[in-house]
C-alpha cells in the first residue's frame, strides 16, 4: 500500500543545506496500523508529509497504492490525495465559517461523486456529535473538533489515514476516545493507519512501531518484539 524508496528531505538555506530526513526507506502493507514515533526534530512529521503528498520529498520516491506521489504535478496529486488519504491534524484544521457538517462533507464534494450528506450525519453520530452538527468549531470543545476531523477523514472512505500527533492537544479522556474512534475505523474497515506521536502507550497499541533518530530510522518493530 505504501512504499518509500531511499527518501531525503532538506531545506536550503543560501549556502547552507539542512538535512532533515536522510534516506528512508520502508514498505508498510495495506490494513497495518504503524504508529511513527521519535523526539522532536527527528523528522517523523516531516515523514508522514511526504507520505500523505503534503510535500514533496527533495531526493527518492514515495509510492501510495501503486501511485507514485513523488512524480506527480500539484493538480494530480490534490486529486489522487483526496480518494486515497484521510488525514488528522493535530490542531484539527476545521474551516471556521462551516457546520460541522459542512466540514465534515467538505472531502466528499471535492473528491466522491454524489451526495454526501447521509454520509457526513452517519459518521457525526458516530463519533458521539448527533446533537452538535449544526455547531460552528468555535462552540466546540478541543475533542469535539478532533472528532469533527475524525468524521471527515473518513467521508470519502479512503484506503489509508494518517495522523498527525492526533491527541497531542487532548486530555486523556479525550485523547482515549479519538485513539479508539481511529482503531475501531482501522479494524472496521481495513484502512492502513499511519500516525505519528509522542505518547508510548498509544505506539504500544500499534501493530508496529517505526522509531526515527537524525532523519533516519533506527527501530522497526511489529508488535510482540519481532524487529525488521
Amino acid at each position: 500500500m505504501i512504499e518509500v524508496r531511499d527518501a531525503r528531505k532538506w531545506i536550503e538555506n543560501g549556502a547552507r543545506r539542512v538535512d532533515i530526513l536522510k534516506g528512508i526507506s520502508l514498505v508498510i502493507p495495506a490494513g497495518e496500523f504503524v504508529a511513527i514515533v521519535g523526539a522532536s526534530g527527528s523528522g517523523k512529521s516531516t515523514l508522514l508529509g511526504l507520505l500523505a503528498g503534503l510535500d514533496s520529498p527533495s531526493a527518492g520516491e514515495i509510492w501510495i497504492d501503486g501511485v507514485p506521489f513523488h512524480d506527480l504535478a500539484e493538480s494530480e496529486l490534490a486529486r489522487v490525495r483526496g480518494r486515497k488519504i484521510g488525514f488528522v491534524f493535530q490542531s484539527y484544521q476545521l474551516v471556521e465559517t462551516l457546520t460541522a457538517l459542512e466540514n465534515v462533507l467538505l472531502p466528499y464534494e471535492l473528491n466522491v461523486e454524489g451526495n454526501g450528506l447521509r454520509k457526513a450525519r452517519q459518521l457525526l453520530e458516530e463519533v458521539g456529535l448527533k446533537e452538535r452538527m449544526d455547531h460552528y468549531p468555535v462552540q466546540l470543545s478541543g475533542g469535539e473538533q478532533q472528532r469533527v476531523a475524525l468524521a471527515r477523514a473518513f467521508v470519502a472512505e479512503p484506503p489509508i489515514v494518517m495522523a498527525d500527533e492526533p491527541t497531542g492537544n487532548l486530555d486523556s479522556a479525550n485523547g482515549k476516545l479519538v485513539l479508539d474512534l481511529l482503531l475501531e475505523r482501522n479494524k472496521k474497515a481495513g484502512t492502513t493507519l499511519v500516525l505519528v506521536t509522542h505518547d508510548a502507550e498509544i505506539a504500544g497499541r500499534a501493530d508496529r512501531k517505526i522509531v526515527l533518530r537524525d532523519g533516519l530510522v533506527v527501530e522497526d518493530t511489529k508488535a510482540g518484539g519481532s524487529g525488521q
